[in-house]
């Protein structure tokens, strides 16, 4: 992967990678293998960008696809990837796992299912019921009583009522 891609392609939409993978992993370790994944994954399949999307909904739509990918393999089997390098930018952007608040909110997001965690991330990224929509493949005149269950969910989950 060239840096030029890496620094115009990839790093300004960091922090939608980093929320995605934050979201499917439970450790350091595996959140750094699921970013290598995704950033690879961009980079292999960017000339298939049609742009009849935006570019940033194609990030999200590797990112979700790649991440799940991986947790079912995960499921399958114990595997584990290289990590040795991370761009200082991403472990700058990883002091996430040191605020308590967030932590509690990454579980209860994880507590989740899989479809229904991708559709909150792009929630709190505040993108439009029609963008959530496209990016997940499902019809957006759903996606508005599905974020009204999640959050609901997700307070049970935040205030212990729900394990």
């Amino acid at each position: 992967m060239s840096s030029d891609f890496y620094t115009f392609s990839i790093l300004p939409y960091a922090a939608i990678i980093i929320k995605i993978c934050r979201a499917y992993t439970n450790t350091q370790e595996d959140f750094e293998d699921y970013y290598q994944e995704v950033c690879l994954q961009i980079w292999r399949s960017n000339t298939s960008f049609r742009e009849q999307a935006e570019w940033s909904t194609w990030v999200y739509r590797i990112s979700l696809n790649v991440c799940l990918t991986l947790l079912k393999k995960k499921r399958n089997k114990d595997q584990h990837f290289a990590s040795d390098y991370l761009p200082a930018e991403v472990i700058e952007d990883s002091h996430v796992f040191a605020n308590e608040d967030l932590n509690q909110l990454y579980d209860a997001i994880r507590q989740l299912s899989e479809v229904d965690r991708a559709v909150i991330l792009l929630y709190l990224e505040e993108k439009s019921y029609q963008e959530i929509a496209t990016i997940i493949g499902t019809n957006p005149n759903n996606i508005g009583v599905r974020i009204k269950r999640i959050k609901e969910r997700l307070k049970k989950l935040l205030d212990g009522k729900i394990d």
